[in-house]
């Protein structure tokens, strides 16, 4: 099991250690923005597209926060080194730091990888429909802010159900994205994600399932708006996040997402997937 430190402020230190202000406002407002990643034998996958998206969450939000990249990066790959962990979940949380000063919080915490189940991969995950509508023109969509009790509350309201995720529409009826995911449908045998202005996030993994539809030969879109129907006559349906990976989506509700089984496009996405990790993460 690796030590539990996290990078706070410029310094690496004890989780006990750590402290933030009461007065910070990423704590009384919300007014922080984040992004969790994965490591892979020691090295973040695409840390640098995370650190982009970062970047550019704050400049949109104009948040006073320390976005400087190669600083972010050094002091990521210094705590897993500093936690011994070679598979971790990371994230960097950044705020604008105490209301009553000028400097800005930067946090970077590395747990070790959850043991996600088996079963998620192999005989897929159910979901449920959230009772939440996603809307456009708010910046806590589209972005990864510290506002994210609504995700919370209607992760809970799934889990509540049995299911293990609960995917959001618009308020015009427009599939947009899970809980804490992407989503993708499969219809025709080609693979369908919502639109980045929906709004959704502008996932990782995401990125990296449109880039290897290529290879695959599998017509891939992320320009098309997806509506209830699309979702119901999916033949396929899988949901993408940096440390769970991609998994596949075999009911929604009541209703069975093709056999109720991990489909054989999903199936070439997750393998070329793991491939993609181990390659570019390589030791």
């Amino acid at each position: 099991m690796g030590k539990d430190n996290v990078y706070l402020n410029g310094q690496i230190v004890p989780s006990a250690d750590a402290t933030v202000s009461v007065s910070d406002a990423g704590f009384l407002h919300g007014a922080s923005v984040f992004t969790t990643m994965l490591a892979h034998n020691g090295v973040v996958f695409r840390l640098a597209r995370h650190l982009e998206r970062l970047t550019a969450t704050v400049r949109l939000l104009e948040l006073v926060a320390d976005v400087d990249a190669d600083r972010l990066g050094a002091a990521t790959q210094e705590l897993l080194a500093a936690n011994g962990l070679t598979e971790a979940r990371v994230r960097i949380t950044l705020s604008a730091g105490s209301v009553r000063s000028d400097g800005p919080t930067t946090l970077i915490t590395a747990d070790p990888l959850p043991e996600y189940p088996v079963g998620w991969y192999t005989k897929g995950i159910p979901v449920v429909v959230s009772s939440f509508k996603q809307a456009a023109g708010d910046p806590t969509y589209g972005n990864k802010t510290g506002c994210y009790l609504p995700r919370v509350l209607a992760r809970q309201e799934a889990a509540a159900k049995g299911a293990e995720e609960a995917l959001w529409f618009t308020a015009d009826n427009r599939l947009a994205e899970a809980c804490f995911c992407n989503v993708f449908l499969v219809l025709g045998g080609e693979v369908h994600t919502p639109p980045a202005d929906t709004p959704v996030l502008p996932g990782i993994v995401r990125g990296a399932v449109l880039e290897l539809c290529g290879p695959l030969e599998v017509p891939c879109h992320d320009d098309r708006p997806l509506g209830v129907r699309e979702m119901l006559d999916a033949e396929e349906m899988f949901l993408t996040s940096s440390c769970a990976g991609v998994r596949p989506v075999v009911r929604v509700e009541r209703h069975a997402v093709g056999d109720e089984s991990p489909g054989a496009v999903t199936g070439m996405i997750m393998a070329a997937y793991r491939e993609m990790l181990d390659r570019e993460c390589a030791a």
